[in-house]
């Protein structure tokens, strides 16, 4: 029986953008599956007095300049660090609800991890993300609708509660049989997990 693994992610984070492309990797690995779980992030932050890395600046350069770029060369991916950087991501965060219950939430999180960490697209601009979404042959005008209904905003908030209460305090963070992997640089001790029972 395949393995599951639980991922809570917010598209603002560049280190979900690597997790989420590493995953991608391990799911045809090792034929696991991936339960996608988006969140708020700085809510997360709020509820455990957190900060992001790139707030404090001696840390955040480094991650920038040297940190995120060498993971993307041992993962083979794109990245790019996008100038734009912090992005609001509660529309985008509400759009991967909203995108499930469209059915076309694969396209929806390809397409907007790419947007803000592949081509540095300024998504905290709903111009931007409605052009985005018309790109990767997603309705715009129906998901940017649902983004506004209080059962998208409902659905946001409960998982995101759902993740305080497991004590996540940051995204990436991910769960394999109960256990819990935070940030993408602890993929390795998952993948371990993953070899022995596969």
């Amino acid at each position: 029986m395949p393995k599951t693994i639980e991922f809570y992610f917010d598209f603002g984070s560049p280190t979900a953008y690597l997790a989420y492309k590493r995953l991608k990797q391990l799911e045809q690995q090792y034929s696991c599956v991936i339960e996608y779980k988006p969140v708020l992030l700085g809510a997360l932050f709020k509820a455990t007095n957190n900060v992001s890395p790139a707030m404090i600046p001696t840390k955040g350069k480094y991650m920038m300049m040297h940190d995120l770029p060498r993971f993307a060369k041992r993962y083979d991916v794109e990245f790019m660090m996008n100038q734009h950087f912090p992005i609001n991501t509660l529309p985008l965060m509400r759009g991967a609800h909203a995108a499930i219950k469209m059915g076309c939430f694969d396209l929806y999180c390809e397409a907007i991890f790419s947007g803000i960490w592949q081509t540095g697209k300024d998504l905290g601009d709903k111009e931007v993300i409605a052009k985005v979404l018309e790109e990767n042959s997603i309705n715009a005008n129906e998901l940017l609708s649902l983004v506004q209904s209080s059962e998208i905003k409902e659905s946001l908030l409960v998982l995101t509660q759902e993740a305080i209460d497991r004590e996540l305090f940051g995204v990436p963070t991910l769960f394999l049989e109960g256990e819990m992997f935070f940030g993408q640089d602890r993929l390795d001790f998952l993948e371990e997990r993953l070899m022995v029972s596969s």
